[in-house]
């Protein structure tokens, strides 16, 4: 019983936006280098201003697939910022890091329950991990409070077929279900969750949109997921315990392999990075959950090459997007009306790096 649900007062409490603009504390940048010859949390220091710098890197413990993870949450924080969580998909297992200011300090490292770790998720201690491995599955771990994870029995799950291409797994805010994204099979894919953390039966939703990949949670059960293939865009959902309700089936953002999404600590804005077109599309959320763009030309911000991997400041005050194609991050700020103004980049990521996350 290492869990359970809050209460909609502590909720509402957490979900209040610091305003952009308003003063902000340094924090760090974390990407991974999914290096083959040795996995790597590469960490980047954030100036006040959403400045990056480079700060160090830690070994993971584990070995990467030395190629794009075709992933979103491949490192992910742990909602009390206390734990970084990063996959090794050369080695099948997850690691686990103390974090001590802006320095990193493993913990543990454990098998992952399956081939290929791409995404890794956390909530009040439980973790997920989906493999992206044939045959794909997800698999439970608790965390406890010195960053040590024990695998939770009779947790892995398999998912709709032995390969659906799955991008994402998260866990509902609610703490009460797991979501997974599946690009092959146009799906949307959820399991509600036990007090123990045990998935239940499956359930296999439609996407509003083709390639389902990046999501993230908004406010009162909203779900904003990008859409990589077809009329590459967003669409938006309703999830209630773990059954999804379609809000927006599909906004078409006319740019191309929209795949990553993150959503403002407000729930007002949610972006989404363009692999194909190198640029951001901005998206306003109303209070319904449905979706619109903030630009008519679904460009909010460019960084050329191939805008990849996103994460938010602490306070949503900064957005941050890993370039693959040119081996770099770059910074923007957030204005209170959405817009985005770029504040810098940091080179020399590795061609190989997958995932962002930041504090």
């Amino acid at each position: 019983m290492f869990r359970r649900s809050l209460t909609g007062a502590v909720i509402a409490l957490l979900a209040i936006a610091v305003p952009a603009g308003a003063g902000d504390h340094p924090g760090s940048v974390y990407a991974l280098s999914n290096s083959a010859g040795g996995n790597a949390v590469l960490v980047y220091d954030r100036a006040a201003d959403g400045s990056l710098s480079f700060s160090n890197s830690y070994p993971t413990g584990g070995v990467g697939t030395g190629a794009g993870l075709g992933s979103q949450g491949a490192v992910t924080l742990s909602g009390n910022g206390r734990f970084l969580l990063a996959v090794n998909g050369g080695s099948n297992s997850v690691s686990s890091f103390a974090v001590k200011g802006g320095a990193l300090d493993l913990r543990d490292v454990e098998s992952s329950d399956g081939i290929r770790p791409t995404s890794v998720a956390e909530h009040h201690g439980l973790v997920y991990v989906l493999n992206a491995g044939i045959p794909n599955s997800i698999s439970g771990f608790e965390l406890d409070g010195k960053g040590e994870l024990t695998p939770i029995a009779g947790s892995r799950r398999p998912l709709a077929a032995a390969q659906t291409t799955p991008s994402q797994i998260a866990i509902a805010p609610s703490g009460d279900a797991i979501v997974v994204t599946e690009r092959a099979t146009n799906s949307i894919m959820t399991w509600a969750l036990d007090k123990d953390g045990i998935p239940g039966v499956s359930q296999v939703f439609a996407s509003g949109g083709a390639g389902p990949f990046g999501f993230a949670f908004g406010h009162h059960g909203t779900l904003v997921v990008s859409n990589a293939a077809g009329a590459s865009g967003a669409s938006s959902y309703r999830l209630d315990g773990a059954e999804v309700e379609t809000i927006t089936p599909l906004l078409p953002s006319s740019r191309t392999a929209a795949c990553w999404t993150v959503v403002t600590k407000n729930g007002k804005f949610a972006y989404v990075t363009n692999g194909g077109t190198g640029d951001i599309t901005g998206l306003a959320i109303d209070e319904d959950g449905a979706i619109s763009l903030l630009d008519p030309s679904g460009v909010n911000g460019t960084v050329g090459g191939a805008a990849t991997d996103a994460a938010l400041s602490e306070n949503s005050r900064f957005l941050f997007v890993r370039n693959g194609a040119l081996a770099k991050v770059d910074a923007f700020e957030i204005a209170h009306d959405g817009s985005l103004t770029w504040v810098g980049d940091v080179t020399g990521l590795p061609a190989s790096a997958g995932g962002l996350a930041a504090s």
